[in-house]
């Protein structure tokens, strides 16, 4: 167990440097100057080449890539992301007041899905070839193939324009409104969640129709085991294995979606800074954001492995 948490934990290393070396060379490789987006035309017309360039000196956009590269992962390691050139504000601290809100709205989201999945694909496989092992599948293809941005858009025209029975867009603390803070992220929640569901259900369904005709499932019907007993004592808990393995790839659906679905309900969170960091050329917030991404997918992923042997005592790690 030690040795493959070692080697997990250098892989680990080693991807998040090829993280820090893609997104530090895609981001230079955009057309745009930084500064240029951080002047006004009026300022632009007044001010000299000299002093544009003592702006660029400023932020270190005069040196090589090299240098630029190793100064910023320097500043990472120690904890210090730099300073965005668009707010000319601490970079950690932006990220510090926007990852709540997007903790907030993905895991709301990834609980649901899975409570909602799960049990969706248990009572599909449970009652397959029946109307509701039908409605079901249809259901979790449809939420598959959905773009989020798109369902989105159509919830907000329906629910919030159509029918005014939700806020348009927005965010609301919970310790300042509950229940408006509730009506805001009906809407995001259910977008970031449709896709992780469908695809829990259709797994579930898939896993415990295998397991179901397994032996020791027929000898515990032989005995005369209740169908409760039979579901949630024996057959979800290897059923469930392999649902537990896309555990990691739904959290990157939910932190890739929160990138859209901040943007379209105007949700000011990590998603919504990326997507402004990155049109306003904010290289420092956008290495940032994506490093922090990287790391929390890459610990999931690992917590969940590790996670494989309690779940399977055959499992063994070397």
């Amino acid at each position: 167990m030690i040795t493959y948490i070692t080697r997990r934990c250098i892989q680990a290393v080693f991807i998040l440097l090829l993280v820090s070396i893609i997104v530090f060379l895609a981001l230079r490789l955009l057309p745009g100057d930084p500064i240029y987006l951080l002047l006004t035309s009026e300022e632009l017309q007044i001010k000299t080449a000299e002093e544009v360039q003592v702006l660029r000196h400023e932020y270190g956009l005069d040196r090589s890539l090299i240098v630029q590269y190793f100064d910023w992962l320097g500043g990472v390691l120690h904890g210090d992301f730099g300073t965005s050139i668009r707010f000319r504000f601490s970079v950690g601290q932006l990220m510090l007041e926007r990852i709540p809100l997007t903790i907030h709205l993905g895991v709301l989201a990834f609980i649901i899905s899975h409570i909602l999945g799960i049990a969706a694909g248990v009572i599909s496989a449970v009652r397959r070839g029946r109307w509701l092992d039908t409605v079901v599948t249809i259901l979790a293809n449809i939420g598959i193939t959905v773009p989020i941005f798109w369902l989105g858009i159509m919830m907000i025209y329906l629910f919030a324009v159509y029918l005014d029975w939700l806020p348009v867009m927005g965010y609301t603390s919970p310790f300042d409104d509950f229940w408006l803070s509730t009506k805001q992220l009906i809407m995001p929640v259910i977008c970031l969640a449709i896709m992780p569901m469908a695809s829990a259900a259709r797994q579930t369904r898939s896993s415990m129709l295998e397991v179901m005709h397994m032996d020791y499932i027929r000898t515990a019907w032989s005995k005369g085991l209740r169908e409760q007993a039979v579901i949630f004592r024996h057959a979800m808990k290897n059923g469930l294995i392999p649902v537990f393995t896309l555990l990691g790839l739904h959290l990157s659906t939910i932190i890739g979606g929160s990138v859209l679905i901040e943007t379209v309900f105007n949700i000011p969170g990590m998603g919504r800074l990326a997507v402004a960091s990155v049109l306003n050329r904010d290289y420092l917030v956008t290495q940032g954001i994506t490093m922090v991404i990287a790391a929390t997918i890459i610990f999931v992923n690992l917590v969940i492995d590790i996670s494989y042997g309690w779940l399977d005592p055959r499992i063994r790690y070397r």
